[in-house]
């Protein structure tokens, strides 16, 4: 159950209580609008790294639980079930320690900062990278803040995005304030919007991408689509807007309707127009254009200049937990993504 055991969870922070001689290593709790599914199902989609086989050997040996009490695998989650993988062993400890590395702080007051992350900083510790992490800063920039412990799960982040994915994220400093986010993420009342080049020209201006997220079966280290009415995976809707177009390429805007991992990578991916240099959903290889060697050229330039997912998460909206008052933010392009825009303006003015 190693895999298990190295976890961190996208949506639920891990709490290290004991409980009966067993350790929290995962606690998800079912969306309201969760249809019934087993758990062994239930759980693979929020794993990565494992299978269905270790899920079930969890569940025999009493380690899944569910509303605090042991379940057989073939329980069915239902909304609002709290579930949990318990062993018998701690989890790593991977408490988050103070690193003095620079933070890009839009905002800031007694409650809650917004920052914006660059490409490449992971947001969260996680196996593989317990250090350099946006909490690790975080924590150092408020480590003379007598109530702030960054290893409180009930304040800090409230949402993430990806480490090559750049943008706007909230952080709450009480957990008054993380509680009241946490509500507004979970009944998508903020507003978020990113911008993300992707390939391939579109016939319409803007369009509707409906489709659960789930772990893909065939690579458990990406999120593949799955229909509406499908018992796996999570509903997802996301909303996209045509904003520039250069012939084989097009900057869209993209509206979260709902917050999944890689929503927006997969959901492109799914109708056919993949984030450039987007390694991890087939991205990196030329999907459009034509077969010159001076294309090609160009092509392999434009990775370099930016050898990432060309996504950025650019207005981030939410009620301010304790004025009411609607705050919104909105951060410029980096300059890898604003270089690649240009590369292509130049490009299609030739097309």
């Amino acid at each position: 159950m190693a895999d298990i055991e190295e976890y961190i969870d996208d949506t639920e922070e891990v709490d290290d209580e004991e409980s009966a001689g067993l350790y929290e290593h995962l606690k998800v709790i079912a969306d309201k609008g969760q249809k019934l599914l087993r758990v062994d199902k239930f759980l693979l989609t929020h794993l990565s790294n494992t299978s269905r086989n270790r899920v079930q050997k969890a569940a025999d040996a009493g380690f899944i639980m569910v509303n605090g009490k042991p379940v057989k695998r073939s329980y069915k989650v239902k909304p609002l079930d709290v579930v949990q993988v318990m062993l018998d062993r701690p989890h790593y400890d991977n408490a988050i320690i103070p690193e003095d590395i620079p933070l890009n702080i839009v905002y800031e007051d007694d409650d809650i900062m917004v920052v914006n992350k660059p490409a490449g900083l992971v947001v969260h510790p996680g196996f593989g990278n317990w250090h350099g992490t946006l909490l690790n800063a975080i924590a150092w920039h408020l480590k003379d803040h007598p109530e702030y412990d960054i290893n409180d799960p009930e304040i800090g982040l409230v949402h993430r995005i990806d480490k090559d994915t750049s943008g706007l994220l909230v952080v709450a400093k009480t957990a008054e304030a993380k509680t009241h986010l946490g509500l507004q993420f979970f009944n998508k009342t903020t507003k978020r919007e990113y911008n993300a080049l992707v390939w391939g020209n579109f016939v319409e201006d803007q369009g509707r991408i409906e489709g659960n997220i789930g772990r893909d079966p065939k690579d458990r280290m990406r999120m593949a689509v799955f229909p509406p009415t499908s018992d796996i995976g999570k509903h997802a809707v996301t909303h996209y807007y045509v904003l520039e177009r250069f012939g084989y390429t097009s900057l869209v805007k993209c509206v979260l309707e709902t917050g999944r991992t890689h929503q927006i990578r997969a959901h492109m991916r799914h109708i056919g127009h993949p984030l450039f240099s987007d390694e991890r959903y087939g991205g990196d290889q030329i999907l459009k254009g034509t077969t010159s060697s001076k294309y090609k050229q160009f092509i392999e330039n434009c990775f370099k200049l930016c050898p990432r997912q060309v996504l950025h998460a650019k207005t981030l909206g939410f009620i301010h937990p304790r004025t009411g008052q609607e705050m919104m933010f909105n951060s410029e392009l980096p300059e890898d993504i604003t270089s690649l825009l240009d590369k292509w303006r130049n490009y299609a003015k030739e097309i």
